[in-house]
């Protein structure tokens, strides 16, 4: 993965970190906590510009996002509550107290997901799906993605051949979300085998 990350900025300078990072949207396995440390030691050799590493990789984070924001909005409401009511355990109540929150909580959640492993791909979804107006969600979407990525680029350039040192850190903070994650979604499914009854769907 380093090795075609770093074949990738040797190609292409900064704009292969801004693939890299894109594709890290995408495909949520490819770590963008490797990523941006990289980019960042690279500017710290003169391999890349500093400015020119913050501003790919932002752009990059955007058109990852945007990807996914596409899929929301091509899967749509009702095709999402079709999947989900066949889901076990998953019920339309459950879905459109979902939307209610989104509704109130949707900006705060597309910035501050920007900033947290795994949700910071999936959260283009919902808001695709609920249509979020796209300058909204470019505008958040650019904030909280240059935050983050700025905050690991500098780490990269400032520890320079101990890069590598941040990833360990951003290993606990993935695997502490993580876990919250999963204590949702064990909590979620208690309630609902211990707690049964029908959504109500809601007419369109």
């Amino acid at each position: 993965m380093e090795r075609w990350i770093n074949s990738l900025m040797d190609t292409l300078g900064a704009p292969g970190a801004g693939i890299a990072i894109a594709l890290e949207n995408l495909f949520p396995p490819i770590p963008s906590e490797v990523i941006l440390p990289m980019a960042g030691f690279a500017s710290a050799t003169g391999r890349i510009g500093l400015l020119a590493a913050l501003l790919w990789t932002t752009a990059g984070s955007v058109v990852g996002a945007l990807a996914l924001y596409g899929v929301g909005a091509a899967l749509g409401r009702d095709r999402t509550v079709a999947i989900a009511a066949k889901l076990p355990l998953v019920k339309v109540a459950d879905i459109e107290r979902t939307e209610a929150w989104f509704a109130r909580h949707g900006t705060k959640a597309v910035f501050f997901g920007r900033m947290l492993p795994i949700f910071r791909s999936l959260i283009s979804v919902p808001a695709g799906i609920e249509r979020m107006p796209l300058p909204v969600f470019l505008a958040l979407t650019t904030a909280g993605s240059a935050i983050w990525n700025t905050a690991f680029v500098l780490a990269g350039y400032a520890l320079g051949d101990n890069w590598a040192e941040v990833t360990r850190y951003v290993s606990l903070y993935s695997k502490a979300v993580l876990v919250v994650a999963v204590g949702a979604v064990v909590v979620f499914a208690a309630v609902r085998l211990f707690r049964p009854g029908k959504g109500v769907r809601r007419s369109s």
